[in-house]
């Protein structure tokens, strides 16, 4: 009985957090992103002061414990937290989860005790921005051939080599970067480095023109006789590839949850429309092919809100979510392209213009079935897991 007035006393108290982040959020939201969202996203600017705001808000280290100056919470306020800014503006949303989750994740699931009282608290407080290196120009799902090497040299490895499509990777302060100290191919053959703004050899490259998701930054980091000390590497040398999948498991659900609040905000924004839209004497709302479009997209939405929670409370419990994050995020990045382009289609020729939100959504949703794993990377981790 005790044991369940104690879950029950736990499952109140984080709906309580829950509801006061999406509060929190929203007035922050009202006040420092809409004003300036569209500004942002036409000149594609970073708006990196901002993420230092929300810093101090705690939303910079939303998983990250008290006694590095994190806010402490669990999946459950994590989710709240990604899906709530990203009804406002994606792109916000998007930096969020991938400082989050990937290079502060990162650091703080396998990084040393010095180097977590380093580190996490400037990217907690949101004093430092982090970015997060895997991918590069010929290896994208294929990360195992990745061209980027570090060679041993005394008590440093030396880096060589260019990682592309990288949130933050111009501004970041601090990057986790992830290269090859084996043979092509070897799971166990990457080594995860530490790697700080301003080391020699280090730098950002070309920034990439996107098609959405424009406010926030996707650029090249590129190393040239990159000198890391040894003692910045994280975990064991070759553990770099295995950690990243594990951490690519929490990050599924930040984009499952990325996912989630881009299809809130396209459905939110058409069902607003629909019910003020009027042709042939009442509004488009009560057209049976209008209704039936929002009922479709208000119970696949449901559905993959589902699967997003299911996935953040077994992590939270420390149990594995390599498929149940997998399908949360596949599933919740299908759905966000579907609200979005029919997000469109209710809004009619207004849907197309940019004084609506409509296509807003329709433009930053597409990147959600391709970022961190694509739906097809998604089916295959899915599969073998079934397939066990």
């Amino acid at each position: 009985m005790d044991a369940v007035a104690s879950e029950s006393l736990s499952t109140a108290t984080v709906a309580e957090n829950q509801a006061m982040i999406a509060q929190m959020v929203k007035d922050f939201g009202d006040k420092e992103i809409k004003p300036y969202m569209r500004e942002w996203d036409e000149k594609q600017h970073f708006p990196k002061d901002l993420f230092h705001k929300m810093g101090e808000l705690g939303l910079m280290g939303v998983l990250v414990p008290h006694e590095y100056d994190g806010s402490g919470f669990g999946y459950h306020e994590y989710v709240t937290a990604i899906l709530e800014l990203s009804k406002i503006d994606p792109s916000i949303g998007l930096s969020m989860a991938a400082h989050n989750s990937l290079c502060t994740g990162h650091i703080f699931q396998f990084g040393s005790e010095a180097q977590k009282k380093k580190y996490l608290p400037k990217l907690a407080t949101g004093q430092w921005i982090g970015a997060w290196g895997l991918t590069e120009p010929n290896t994208g799902s294929d990360a195992g051939n990745m061209k980027t090497v570090a060679v041993k040299d005394g008590d440093e490895y030396v880096l060589n080599g260019a990682k592309n499509f990288i949130t933050h990777g111009i501004s970041g302060d601090v990057a986790v970067v992830i290269a090859r100290t084996g043979e092509p191919g070897d799971s166990h053959g990457m080594t995860a480095f530490i790697v700080e703004r301003g080391t020699a050899g280090f730098k950002g490259g070309r920034k990439e023109d996107k098609l959405g998701m424009r406010a926030s930054e996707t650029a090249e980091m590129i190393f040239e006789d990159c000198r890391v000390p040894a003692e910045n590497i994280l975990g064991n040398v070759g553990d770099g590839f295995v950690q990243s999948l594990k951490v690519l498991d929490g990050g599924r659900i930040s984009i499952a949850a990325l996912s989630l609040g881009i299809a809130e905000g396209a459905f939110d924004a058409a069902l607003q429309y629909s019910k003020e839209r009027e042709q042939f004497g009442k509004s488009i709302s009560k057209f049976q092919a209008i209704g039936f479009k929002l009922a479709d997209l208000a119970t696949k939405i449901e559905a993959a809100k589902l699967l997003t929670f299911r996935s953040a409370e077994l992590k939270n419990q420390g149990k594995s979510v390599n498929k149940e994050s997998a399908m949360a995020k596949y599933y919740a990045s299908e759905v966000c392209v579907e609200a979005s382009v029919e997000g469109v289609q209710i809004f009619g020729g207004y849907g197309f213009t940019k004084d609506y939100p409509a296509e807003r959504y329709y433009r930053d949703s597409k990147l959600c079935t391709i970022g961190e794993g694509t739906s097809e990377i998604q089916k295959l981790v899915i599969s073998r897991a079934i397939l066990k």
